[in-house]
């Protein structure tokens, strides 16, 4: 069952909170759209077949569509829940075109601000330059179409690192439980994901410090211990590789500004 909440909206474009309570294995009923859409992960994660490619879907990889495609889902592990940007193409130069899309921590950080200007009500200019910057961000970074056996053995991996499994500490671990060698592991995964297998970890790291920080957390030495780095030092000089920023400078792009209300006028 899906449930959608519009967030903010113009003629050019919509934010939109979708919920998909669905459990159904198999794919559902093939179905075409007339827009142009960018759809991010919050939670849980799905399969897309869209035109005989197959994607799974997760806070790490997200989709481009297209109009006049033919797609369906699956939702094998639960439901989920997504944002689901549509777009007008004249916001933006050049092609944006259907595809997979790896979500590095960039465009997370560019997802969770255009959220919080959409809580802050200013859509026609706060929401509007957020999304035409994670719309860019996302349309610069394809991610590649493997073999069906190497798109199972990166998902697993995946999984694994997200799910936090504990043999997901270790490349070696990792590999024996995937009953692959490191080598073939650690080649397949960059050449599908187009980054290291260790930037993936630490991106899946950030994502959950963002979480923590969003939510109000500001004790860095504990926020550090509890993803596993070394120190705070080590979790500030993560998160400013991957962001840019500190955890603290986050901390304020990450809180809302709201718009003040306007006071009515006195009767004449």
């Amino acid at each position: 069952m899906l449930s959608a909440t519009t967030l903010a909206a113009r003629p050019e474009f919509t934010v939109t909170t979708v919920n998909c309570r669905s459990d159904h294995t198999h794919f559902s009923a093939p179905e075409v759209r007339d827009d142009h859409r960018l759809v991010l992960v919050r939670r849980g994660r799905f399969r897309r077949q869209a035109d005989g490619e197959l994607a799974d879907l997760d806070r790490t990889v997200g989709y481009i569509g297209a109009p006049n495609e033919e797609e369906g889902f699956s939702h094998p592990a639960g439901g989920d829940v997504c944002t689901a940007v549509t777009i007008e193409p004249g916001l933006l130069e050049g092609d944006v075109s259907s595809r997979a899309v790896y979500v590095d921590a960039r465009i997370e950080l560019a997802h969770r601000r255009m959220l919080t200007a959409a809580a802050g009500g200013d859509i026609d200019y706060a929401v509007t330059e957020e999304l035409v910057r994670l719309v860019a961000l996302a349309a610069e970074r394809p991610t590649s179409r493997p073999r069906p056996a190497d798109r199972m053995l990166v998902t697993a991996a995946r999984d694994a690192i997200i799910n936090g499994a504990p043999e997901s500490g270790g490349l070696p671990s990792l590999a024996v439980l995937l009953k692959v060698s490191p080598y073939r592991l650690s080649r397949v995964f960059s050449q599908h994901m187009g980054v290291s297998l260790t930037h993936y970890r630490n991106r899946i790291r950030v994502g959950q410090a963002l979480d923590r920080i969003t939510d109000g957390e500001t004790g860095l030495a504990d926020l550090a211990a509890h993803l596993g780095f070394a120190d705070q030092a080590h979790l500030t000089r993560t998160v400013r590789e991957h962001l840019g920023h500190t955890p603290t400078a986050l901390h304020r792009l990450l809180t809302p500004t709201l718009q003040p209300r306007r006071r009515k006028a006195p009767p004449e």
